[in-house]
């Protein structure tokens, strides 16, 4: 069940004034996190790097019974393990979804299973199908997230197969498929090579949709683009963006770490190298792994909205993309190794056991106690007026409860409008109000 409110909280500047983020609790008990997903309903979907799929529902419950269990086929340890899960855009028809894990072996495996027939929370653990093995030369540098694009295609992450500064240049080499985004049509047959992919007939790994990426520890797409997070060297962490439909795009490494020169072996000085949108350097600071995430496109929080969020490993700090303006909004404590995000495209970062849903308690874009209205009494029990001002004669108010999902909504008039919320449970909610073209948030509690 969901406990109480776990508040780590910062002020920060640079949104439209100050805004608070805070971390709240919403499952533990899970072990080593690797991935959140959910699969177009209220559940989320958690990989376990050691080798299970857990079930999270609304209410922060695990389910007793894993959605599959991998534990058996896994190698386990340091990078390795089960590492990334994404479901069909049509699976709630066929039943499919796709895991990436490296084997007993240390290889790395993408398959698809299915479904159970009969119970929509089990998989079927008997119907593997083997799209892809790809050999690892070290243990590290494995990559494994898998994402749907908004072309229906298979999208998977590669790093450059591992040791320390790619000894086998890997990244830049066309024909391998290690430091790459892979792109894969699975409703197609084997083996599955989308025909526009950038190679296909011409020297280069057919699978090979984009390369130059050293260890990109998630990636997402939204709004026509792709969003990549690729883990440094020594130095410099970076964050890639770039039009989802550019095919063979190279982000550089490893001549490149971020825009900063790495080495000048086997570097072309005719190649388009794609820099960074955003960067950030470990000097000076305990900073040394990005772990990427989301665009926020949740309706509870206007302030977040268009925004991307990542985290960085070894801090728990978690970072911010604005345009291309990086900043950083405190230290979640947490070793974050994974971003989520719900069907309502609220977001929640895993790491240390646990899922934590991330939340903005801000009122809005101004302080409460110059915003275009009033609100009483809060906490409340039957009722809650609002109080429009500044000669405001309309406005909407829409109370959210903390999975998300709107519960109750009213058209607000001129003055007082008494809003009815005796059937609301006692807890915490978020209330939305847009009043003259500006939004505004704030906590509303139910005693």
């Amino acid at each position: 069940m969901k406990t109480k409110l776990f508040l780590l909280s910062l002020f920060i500047t640079g949104l439209a004034q100050a805004q608070v983020i805070e971390l709240e609790l919403f499952a533990s008990g899970l072990d080593r996190p690797a991935e959140i997903v959910n699969a177009g309903d209220s559940r989320l979907f958690v990989v376990e790097q050691t080798g299970r799929i857990q079930i999270l529902n609304a209410n922060g419950s695990v389910n007793t019974t894993p959605f599959l269990n991998l534990s058996t086929m896994v190698s386990g340890g340091g990078e390795q393990g089960l590492l990334g899960l994404a479901f069909h855009p049509d699976y709630e028809t066929n039943g499919y979804f796709f895991v990436n894990y490296t084997d007993l072996n240390g290889d790395t495996v993408v398959a698809r299973y299915t479904r159970s027939s009969t119970d929509e929370n089990v998989a079927d653990a008997t119907s593997a199908i083997v799209l892809l093995t790809i050999d690892q030369p070290y243990d590290n540098h494995n990559g494994g997230c898998l994402r749907f694009g908004p072309d229906g295609y298979l999208y998977i992450a590669t790093g450059d197969g591992g040791n320390g500064g790619d000894p086998g240049n890997r990244a830049q080499n066309k024909d391998e498929l290690l430091g790459k985004i892979l792109r894969l049509n699975v409703d197609a047959a084997s083996p599955y090579i989308p025909e526009t992919n950038p190679y296909v007939g011409i020297e280069g790994a057919d699978e090979v949709w984009a390369l130059g990426l050293r260890n990109p520890w998630k990636f997402s797409f939204n709004d026509g683009n792709i969003w990549i997070a690729d883990v440094g060297q020594e130095n410099i962490e970076e964050i890639d963006k770039v039009v989802a439909t550019a095919a063979g795009v190279n982000y550089g490494w490893k001549c490149f770490e971020g825009t900063a020169v790495y080495s000048t072996d086997n570097c072309s000085l005719v190649e388009m190298y794609t820099q960074p949108v955003a960067e950030y350097v470990h000097e000076g600071s305990s900073r040394c792994s990005i772990t990427g995430g989301y665009v926020y496109t949740g309706t509870m929080y206007p302030n977040l909205q268009g925004k991307y969020f990542f985290a960085d490993y070894c801090t728990g700090e978690i970072g911010m993309v604005d345009g291309s303006t990086l900043s950083w909004l405190g230290d979640f404590s947490p070793n974050i190794t994974t971003f989520g995000e719900d069907m309502n495209g609220e977001l929640y970062v895993g790491g240390s056991g646990s899922v934590y849903k991330i939340k903005d308690t801000t009122v809005g874009l101004n302080e409460f106690a110059d915003s275009a209205f009033s609100l009483y009494p809060n906490p409340a029990k039957n009722d809650v007026t609002i109080t429009l001002k500044d000669g405001s004669d309309s406005g909407l108010a829409s109370v959210f409860n903390v999975s998300g999902q709107l519960v109750l909504q009213e058209h607000l008039n001129s003055g007082d409008t008494k809003i009815n919320t005796s059937q609301l449970q006692a807890g915490v909610y978020m209330l939305k109000l847009q009043v003259a073209g500006n939004g505004y948030n704030t906590k509303l509690v139910i005693n």
